[in-house]
């Protein structure tokens, strides 16, 4: 009996892929999801004045920058214009770093990261120094948690400015369900491979020289006009155990830790609010004139523990 030929079936190439993608594009029944591709030129240059930013993600061994460390800092540079285009992506700047203790487990299973990859390893304070200190914004996707252990790591941090494109950004506004940096990309058409930070610092860049769904505006000029705004962290201290409910409904939170700070109920307003707020807390809260402890929040001091 004669064996059958094999057949040799050549792949597709990169053209016949994207003619497959288009036709299931479509169609109502199929979305498709193309890998994020590193480029250094989202937009040429266009004779307009341009500032650079810096987008930052770190990896840690845990959530708190008072006893956890950093295991892993990716910086990403990128000059934008004042409508929030982006042009150029610049040579990002990624280390690992090894901690005074063990990674614990839980931690190197979601980055991908132990205790062999990091051992010798440390952070080039000189080189993240000339990044930073040059940047007009420091950006993280999740600036609460990136701000303080950068600041930690260095004092160049506490002396720059801040956004977050994952809480300044009005995602929900734009008909998003979630923040998180997978999904969002996911629902822009693009995936990328995650819990790496230089990856995740290159899939935000991405995401905000993207248009949005409804408003048709760049996320990025979302982003820093928010960043922008001034705002206010008022303390309600002392106010009555029976009325936190109350204060829950309006957002605010409560401090129990030592840090520094009155332990206390506290909420963060836009400036425009500042006035109505007081009046809530002296009419329902506190049933009498008090001028409770109030901190002005910039961009160079939000998301931090300075606050």
């Amino acid at each position: 009996m004669a064996e059958a030929a094999a057949v040799a079936i050549a792949s597709p190439g990169p053209a016949e892929l994207e003619r497959m993608a288009a036709e299931l594009e479509a169609s109502p029944d199929y979305r498709v999801l193309r890998r994020l591709r590193p480029r250094s030129m989202l937009n040429p240059a266009d004779g307009t004045p341009t500032r650079r930013a810096v987008f930052l993600d770190l990896e840690t061994t845990g959530l708190d920058p008072t006893r956890d460390e950093i295991i892993e800092i990716a910086m990403v540079p990128f000059t934008y214009g004042a409508d929030g285009k982006i042009f150029e992506i610049g040579e990002p700047y990624a280390s690992l770093r090894q901690p005074s203790r063990p990674i614990p487990p839980e931690i190197s299973a979601l980055t991908g990261i132990d205790d062999a990859m990091v051992e010798g390893k440390a952070v080039d304070l000189d080189a993240v120094r000339a990044m930073a200190g040059g940047a007009a914004v420091v950006i993280a996707h999740n600036a609460a948690f990136d701000r303080p252990f950068a600041e930690g790591l260095d004092g160049i941090f506490a002396t720059r400015p801040w956004a977050c494109s994952m809480s300044q950004v009005p995602w929900s506004d734009e008909g998003f369900e979630g923040t998180k940096l997978g999904y969002l990309a996911a629902r822009q058409g693009f995936f990328f491979d995650g819990h790496r930070a230089i990856d995740d610092c290159l899939a935000a860049i991405e995401l905000l020289a993207r248009r949005q769904p409804i408003s048709g505006e760049l996320a990025l000029q979302q982003l820093l006009d928010a960043a922008r705004r001034p705002g206010w962290r008022i303390w309600a201290e002392g106010a009555p155990f029976e009325l936190k409910d109350r204060l829950k409904a309006r957002r605010y939170r409560w401090n129990g830790e030592a840090n520094g700070k009155p332990r206390a109920w506290f909420v963060d307003v836009a400036e425009e609010r500042f006035d109505d707020e007081l009046a809530f807390l002296r009419d329902e809260i506190f049933a009498r004139e008090v001028d409770p402890f109030a901190c002005r929040i910039t961009a160079h001091n939000r998301f931090s523990d300075r606050v």
